[in-house]
């Protein structure tokens, strides 16, 4: 850590991350009414994923009634998906509504967690030399924060503009420009369609064509807004719609055949009648089973690629040169602006942040060798009192991530009420539990699309394990995590007077 202060501060719980899940913590925590926390933020805005993407055409694939908080619902979504800056504003308006601007800390960029099993607290460093010591530590930084730009031979070469996705430039000018967008994932099928219109030549690169299904979107009426404002059980109602309709597609990815005909029946006709071009349709006709990667939205998409300035280009990259794309064959496309919308490394450990827990483990080395592993997503034996929101196999490709947030935070305030009930300093769940946990949920994997369709996606490491997707319905989550079995877990109490964890206070009842 640079610079290093003399100062600790403390708290009470320690939130890193200002986005969804952080924010989605700290209501909760106030409405426990405990208010003895803090949140931390890198940036000196909150927000997050929403925050950080502001890419043309940037917006959720989920509808906008499911993706908000069930406890703070929005009447005022002015479309049925949500654009960016919409999202946005609704965290804005969350933060001021439940008060939590006096809780949050910008500018600190956590680097290290450190837990202390004498004093049975976690100390963290931050890049400006900052300290801070809290019981209780809730990780909430998310897995899309970090960028993945492969390795092409020769990118530092580029004399041009290039910058992934996520990394916007607010003054970049793409007007009457050649540019290159390498992907097709969810960001490039927002990208594309809304710079195609604007730049002289768009190449499109792309490794395998994504399964794209119709996008229901359209803009919602003043009189339907007015409608949820003034009657809050109709867009109760309306979310729960939406909430199933999205959670009975697991079936499809479960296994079920008829589903997942289904499924790609319609995404097959879906690009059949908006792509008349036998050559192209065939390029755009995926060769993987549906399912297997993140299943696309658009209407957009597909027109977009039948503009006259705009080639998909299917050759592998070779490299990239001072002026342009070099692809396999050796034909150069020049170009002044290359985007990188090639996802994010979640599957990977965030290799920024050092973690040691209980005799100086690191869950760096741990994660290393065995992938990123924890029980139920959300905590890790050795790492007492350490909360991961979104963490490993908690990731979703059916519904909302929200959902899962919501029940993690149920896990996790039955955690905090029962270190109070126990009188125990920290938890810190069996290794044996979390073992047997996480060999079911690979186990549960090995017969999902995800594994078996065909495809490598961002969901897996490159040994194919699979530490991002919750094999399961999010109902079956929810239940999960309804409250913590306090036989996973070892209790431990510090002695106050000699600094020292002496008691094991498992025979202390919890009403």
């Amino acid at each position: 850590m640079e610079h290093p202060s003399t100062t600790i501060e403390r708290t009470g719980v320690a939130i890193i991350g200002a986005g969804f899940a952080g924010l989605a913590a700290a209501i909760r925590l106030l409405e426990a009414g405990r208010r003895d926390f803090l949140i931390f933020e890198r940036a000196d805005e909150i927000g997050g994923t929403w925050r950080d993407n502001v890419y043309p055409g940037c917006a959720c694939d989920i509808p906008s009634h499911l993706y908000s908080y069930s406890f703070a619902q929005n009447p005022n979504w002015t479309r049925m998906f949500p654009p960016q800056q919409e999202i946005l504003d609704y965290l804005k308006d969350c933060v001021a509504r439940y008060g939590l601007q006096d809780h949050i800390r910008y500018g600190h960029e956590a680097r290290k967690y450190v837990f202390d099993e004498e004093k049975g607290e976690w100390e963290i460093g931050f890049a400006s030399g900052a300290r801070l010591c809290a019981p209780v530590l809730i990780s909430a930084t998310g897995p899309l924060n970090r960028p993945h730009i492969p390795d092409f031979t020769g990118r530092e070469s580029f004399e041009g503009l290039a910058f992934h996705s996520s990394q916007w430039p607010q003054e970049v000018d793409l007007r009457g420009k050649r540019v290159a967008v390498i992907g097709t994932g969810a960001s490039a099928i927002q990208i594309v369609p809304a710079i195609a219109p604007e730049v002289s030549q768009l190449y499109l690169f792309q490794r395998s064509a994504p399964w794209i299904v119709p996008k229901p979107d359209r803009n919602l009426l003043a009189a339907e807004r007015w409608l949820y404002r003034h009657f809050p059980p109709l867009q109760q109602l309306f979310r729960n719609f939406i909430y199933w309709s999205l959670e009975i597609r697991y079936l499809g990815f479960k296994g079920n055949k008829t589903m997942a005909r289904l499924a790609e029946k319609t995404a097959l006709k879906h690009l059949e009648k908006q792509v008349k071009d036998p050559a192209l349709r065939k390029a755009l006709t995926p060769n993987y089973q549906i399912g297997c990667k993140r299943i696309l939205p658009s209407d957009a998409f597909y027109p977009a690629l039948q503009r006259p300035n705009v080639e998909l280009v299917t050759t592998p990259i070779a490299g990239i040169a001072p002026t342009g794309i070099l692809d396999a064959s050796g034909r150069l496309r020049e170009a002044e602006v290359i985007i990188f919308a090639t996802g994010f490394n979640a599957a990977e450990m965030d290799k920024r942040v050092q973690i040691v827990g209980r005799n100086g483990r690191n869950l760096h080395q741990e994660w290393a060798q065995s992938g990123p592993e924890a029980y139920l997503g959300t905590t890790v034996s050795g790492y007492p009192n350490l909360f991961i929101m979104i963490g490993p196999n908690t990731g979703l490709g059916h519904n909302s991530m929200i959902h899962i947030m919501e029940s993690q935070l149920n896990y996790i305030m039955d955690a905090l009420h029962q270190l109070e009930a126990r009188q125990a300093s920290f938890l810190d769940v069996k290794p044996q539990v979390q073992q047997a946990y996480n060999h079911e949920i690979q186990q549960k994997l090995n017969s999902t699309v995800w594994q078996t369709g065909g495809c490598t996606s961002w969901y897996q490491l490159e040994s194919g394990k699979n530490t991002t997707l919750f094999p399961g319905f999010t109902r079956s989550y929810r239940k999960l995590t309804r409250h913590l079995r306090p036989e996973d877990y070892e209790w431990h109490k510090v002695d106050e007077r000699e600094g020292m964890p002496i008691t094991d206070p498992n025979e202390v009842s919890v009403s």
